[in-house]
């Protein structure tokens, strides 16, 4: 049955732990990974993420047009579950690469993660909870960041905010974790 999580919390709080935990229910997985390896600490963390995936995934790493893979994933590709990981770095590739087609590609992706077919986990970063940034493009960031988030959580049927690798369920009542 379609339905949508969306796992949040700071910086290597367990959020993709989580979202494997929670795909690893289901027998076909399409994993969608935003990151770029820009430096060579990413490049480090993108290939252990890589080694957490067992052969169930399939993993297209697309940072800019996740709308356009979940469409094509609903024609195509038939998966139980579909990860993103996570959409915190997508906005920031948009920001870097893309900015002038940033309401575009969010109401793409938003339109593509309202019609798909299957359990769709989300992983984002909650950036909102420090201080407000001196920059006038870091706050636009945060604020976009917080826009997004807000959104998806309204189209989830599931919210989990980690803290320090536990799962604090704010929506939805499935207590275990899958």
């Amino acid at each position: 049955m379609p339905r949508i999580t969306l796992i949040t919390g700071g910086m290597k709080s367990g959020k993709s732990a989580q979202a494997l935990k929670i795909a690893d229910n289901y027998r076909s997985k399409l994993f969608i990974a935003t990151a770029e390896p820009f430096d060579e600490e990413l490049r480090i963390r993108i290939e252990r993420h890589r080694k957490e995936r067992d052969s169930t995934y399939t993993t297209v790493e697309e940072p800019l047009h996740i709308g356009s893979v979940l469409k094509e994933a609903k024609r195509g590709f038939r998966a139980d579950a579909v990860v993103i990981d996570c959409l915190t770095l997508w906005l920031g590739n948009i920001f870097h690469r893309e900015r002038e087609r940033l309401d575009a590609l969010m109401e793409d992706f938003l339109t593509a993660l309202k019609g798909c077919p299957c359990h769709t986990i989300v992983v984002t970063t909650e950036l909102g909870m420090g201080v407000v940034p001196v920059s006038e493009k870091t706050r636009r960031f945060v604020d976009v960041s917080g826009r997004i988030n807000r959104t998806v959580a309204e189209l989830s049927d599931e919210v989990i905010f980690m803290i320090s690798g536990i799962p604090l369920f704010v929506k939805g009542h499935n207590r275990e974790g899958t």
